[in-house]
């Protein structure tokens, strides 16, 4: 597996790219207007897919992440998605939120590019 300068690894980068696209068109939601927002999260989750071992939501502070996977609660899609479809996060948007695009895709290129 190689290591990205970013330091998680790129198999994990691609499949929570792969996971985030599949969820967005399975779901119907959209990712944020903003590109970078949508990269920085799949970035996040990519790093605690390799920390942690599941994809922990980045955009939440926690005491103990191990707890938090343990629970699994805030793993991607979080409990809060999958029953109301709010994404803290803005990665899953529904396409009447302000701040929805128009794209369910994203590539590791672009991905890569916004974190660097």
């Amino acid at each position: 597996m190689s290591k990205l300068k970013n330091d998680f690894n790129a198999s994990s980068l691609e499949a929570m790219r792969k996971f985030s696209e599949a969820y967005a068109k399975r779901t119907g939601t959209f990712f944020c207007v903003d590109s970078s927002v949508t990269a920085v999260v799949i970035e996040g989750l990519a790093k605690h897919k390799d920390v942690y071992g599941a994809p922990l939501c980045p955009c939440r502070h926690y005491d103990d992440k191990s707890s938090e996977v343990q629970a699994t609660y805030w793993n991607c899609p979080c409990v809060p998605m999958r029953e109301r479809k709010e994404c803290h996060c803005m990665l899953f948007l529904l396409p009447t939120n302000e701040f929805a695009g128009e794209n369910q895709s994203i590539s590791s290129d672009t991905i890569l590019s916004l974190t660097e």
